[in-house]
């Protein structure tokens, strides 16, 4: 019966792809965190801190008070800037709270609709700037169910995404991720994006774009749909910790990414592709952590036609100090896919209550 019910969501879940933007709201697949980037994103089951409120928000029943992480990194030679930060608070023993905000935006964008002014002539002083950016509000819930021995975990998300004078848009979708930890020591966890899809509705400027359309003679371009929709995804992940000598410590993490259309993944079919991700963290007295990982594998096309498998190998390191957490990570080592690099910094702060 279960099975069943499996395949029925699946292909429910494939049917939204007739109808989804591919694309849409793709700055949500980057991720946050450089402990978590440095493991390729394999944390769905192991998270335990503010950052859960992105990767599972099951995970935030670990906050032992109050907890805040920031994030800053560049891509594109410094062209885009992505920043993150988030706060959870413990409620009770069974239940917290947390609220995260991502930007990811390009800025000081030239605007040079208005060079040419009504006499045919160039003037500088009539460019502006502009900048295109999205936002993303997640607002978190959890709570442990003791008698399941589960935690469970519940985004409400709005997105806001702007383009200058042009267009901006509205969104809004839930997620909703479980935890669970066996009595062997074994950790698994599963979140799901946007599992009611998330719409997002655009609204446009029509004279802003008049005057982009009208700036060159028979190259108007056709407005984009209005409507985007985001279709569910799944991450699937397993992991465990091993300890040595009291000293030393290894966490093993697997992760599984799905997503219900066809793409490049190492895995995939018209219903359903799969992405695998493999993180390890080596941790010493609780202090320095070394972490490397691979994840991102793809079937990529050469110039000679023929499909190639890539993969992204991400290196890191940590350091925790008392209530203090720094980490650092260097995404594509080597460059081993079409990825660029990029140098991740991230800080992690607890808060204790004073009583």
């Amino acid at each position: 019966m279960k099975f069943k019910i499996l395949i029925i969501l699946i292909f429910s879940l494939s049917g939204f792809s007739q109808n989804s933007s591919k694309y849409s709201n793709e700055f949500l697949n980057i991720g946050v965190d450089a402990k978590s980037i440095s493991m390729s994103k394999a944390v769905v089951s192991n998270i335990d801190d503010v950052n859960a409120s992105y990767w599972n928000p099951a995970g935030l029943i670990g906050v032992e008070n109050s907890q805040i992480s920031i994030m800053h990194s560049n891509y594109f030679a410094n062209i885009a800037n992505y920043n993150y930060i988030a706060y959870a608070k413990k409620i009770d023993r069974e239940s917290a709270i947390g609220f995260s905000m991502i930007r990811f935006g390009v800025d000081n964008i030239l605007d040079t609709t208005q060079l040419i002014d009504s006499q045919g002539n160039i003037d500088y002083d009539r460019i502006e700037l502009f900048s295109a950016a999205d936002y993303a509000f997640l607002f978190s819930y959890a709570r442990k169910n003791r008698f399941i021995g589960i935690n469970y975990g519940i985004n409400a998300k709005v997105l806001r995404r702007v383009i200058g004078e042009f267009a901006n848009s509205w969104g809004f979708g839930f997620d909703f991720g479980i935890q669970y930890q066996s009595k062997n020591g074994w950790y698994f966890g599963i979140m799901g994006r946007d599992i009611t899809t998330t719409f997002n509705t655009w609204s446009f400027d029509d004279s802003r774009l008049n005057e982009i359309q009208n700036a060159i003679t028979g190259q108007n371009q056709t407005l984009p749909q209005k409507r985007e929709i985001t279709i569910p995804s799944i991450q699937l992940g397993l992991s465990k910790d091993f300890y040595f000598e009291n000293d030393y410590s290894l966490l093993a993490a697997f992760d599984l990414f799905l997503m219900f259309d066809e793409t490049n993944d190492i895995l995939s079919t018209s219903i359903i592709s799969i992405n695998p991700a493999l993180g390890l963290e080596i941790g010493y007295i609780d202090l320095v952590f070394l972490r490397i990982s691979a994840g991102n594998f793809q079937k990529e096309l050469d110039y000679s036609g023929e499909k190639n498998l890539s993969f992204q190998p991400n290196f890191g390191i940590g350091f925790n100090l008392s209530n203090f957490e720094i980490s650092y990570a260097l995404t594509d080592i080597g460059d081993q896919s079409t990825a660029l690099y990029s140098n991740i910094f991230s800080i992690k702060f607890d808060i204790f209550n004073s009583r």
